[in-house]
């Protein structure tokens, strides 16, 4: 008589349960795509199927790890805010001569509003102020939160060349800072509508001339 082996019994891994099925996404890769999307087509014109097939999520994932439409275009907007900051602090952190300082600064601005796969996109902080920022009071205290803190930088370069003694007794670090921040505004401006970089380079040039003649 042949006696029967039993064979061990393999129990499941428990712990496979507990840990669950990982994330099939990386949710700062996939808000990175949803920024590059509303800065191509704004809020109202990006649909959820668009930004769905962009960060390979799903509805349900896209309202899990961010929210609604409207939660996911403020994250955008945060996060874009934090590159542009990232990209230009060191710049305003340098002390270097404010004519060197503001080319920098304007230069490195045009590289971001230029940039783009289907063409310049301009600034989304001035894209957002003349959209969303209209009927939104949330959006709108984070656009103005912006526009001071651009504010506030370039005043800050500016009263640093004050003591230095390259702009007049007379010149005003706020006012100038406006007119810096302004000049932002319309490069910004002129970029997403397609003007060519040497007549914004130009703009930029004419500017910090009547700026450091104040």
């Amino acid at each position: 008589m042949v006696q029967k082996i039993k064979k061990p019994v393999v129990k499941p891994d428990s712990t496979a349960k507990r840990r669950g099925r990982p994330r099939a996404y990386q949710p700062e890769l996939a808000l990175g795509k949803a920024l590059d999307l509303f800065r191509k087509h704004g809020f109202a014109a990006t649909s959820l199927d668009e930004l769905s097939a962009a960060t390979g999520m799903n509805r349900p994932s896209l309202y899990g790890a961010f929210g609604d439409k409207r939660e996911l275009y403020i994250k955008s907007y945060a996060r874009y805010r934090a590159d542009a900051r990232a990209a230009m602090q060191e710049i305003f952190r340098d002390e270097l001569p404010i004519r060197k300082r503001l080319e920098r600064i304007f230069a490195v601005a045009l590289d971001i509003y230029l940039s783009g796969e289907a063409g310049p996109r301009g600034c989304f902080t001035v894209m957002t102020a003349a959209s969303e920022a209209v009927a939104d009071p949330e959006i709108r205290a984070l656009v103005l939160e912006g526009f001071s803190e651009l504010d506030d930088a370039f005043a800050n370069c500016f009263r640093i060349a004050k003591k230095k003694h390259e702009l007049p007794a007379s010149a005003d670090p706020v006012v100038l800072a406006q007119l810096a921040s302004a000049t932002i505004h319309t490069i910004a401006i002129r970029a997403r509508a397609r003007v060519p970089r040497k007549q914004l380079e130009a703009i930029v040039r004419g500017a910090i001339d009547l700026m450091l003649r104040a």
